[in-house]
């Protein structure tokens, strides 16, 4: 089983097939995949500097709340992180979304079902964070391409086209212990305690996913 390559719809002056599409979704795009996408894009700035490869990280919500700023507290969370909280809008999850994305990483089952069900092929390249997390500490990094200095990005698009489709491969061998391990709850009109609690599950099932995506470990 292979992943879908590029998806076909590039944006302005995009090339398709030198960028890689990550969309985090949940719910109202306000507090899960805000936090998701800001971590993502932190911790691939803190590997790969300015220059992030062509790897492009976006968020949108199933009940999106177009136009609406992320709960004060998820900004709150990713400041403690170090990550960006300005300017984020949120986003009602649309077909081009979907379309546009290699890889789509969902909070949880639902949500995961919601964007299958959109149709769009998106089967194989749509994962639970933490589902991808569990089957991306499966892979051996030996079987992925090396980052390349000599290609465009650095060959990273390539390497993270690679993954997913190693990913799906494993993911009918590889099963959470339970339903709930897959999960990423919603803090929605929790205290900050409960938001930093998700923001910290949340930032530790992405390291091994950047580690992956990047070659390069988080430093110590």
């Amino acid at each position: 089983m292979i992943a879908p390559m590029g998806r076909g719809i590039a944006g302005p002056g995009e090339d398709t097939y030198r960028t890689f599409r990550i969309l985090h979704v949940s719910t109202g795009n306000v507090c899960r995949s805000p936090i998701t996408e800001r971590l993502h894009r932190h911790a691939l700035d803190l590997r790969l500097g300015e220059d992030r490869g062509g790897l492009v990280v976006e968020s949108a919500g199933t009940w999106g709340h177009e136009g609406a700023p992320m709960e004060t507290h998820a900004a709150t969370v990713l400041a403690d992180y170090g990550a960006d909280p300005a300017d984020f809008t949120g986003r009602e999850l649309l077909d081009e979304h979907v379309i546009r994305a290699d890889l789509v990483l969902t909070a949880t089952r639902d949500h995961r079902a919601q964007v299958i069900s959109m149709g769009h092929s998106a089967g194989l390249r749509t994962f639970t964070l933490k589902e991808f997390n569990r089957l991306v500490r499966a892979i051996d990094p030996a079987t992925l391409p090396e980052p390349d200095p000599a290609l465009p990005g650095g060959g990273l698009v390539e390497r993270a086209r690679a993954l997913v489709g190693a990913a799906a491969a494993l993911r009918g061998w590889l099963l959470a212990p339970n339903p709930e391990a897959d999960e990423v709850y919603d803090p929605y009109g929790a205290p900050i305690t409960f938001f930093r609690s998700i923001g910290d599950e949340i930032n530790q099932a992405l390291d091994p996913v950047v580690t992956a995506l990047t070659g390069v470990p988080a430093r110590a």
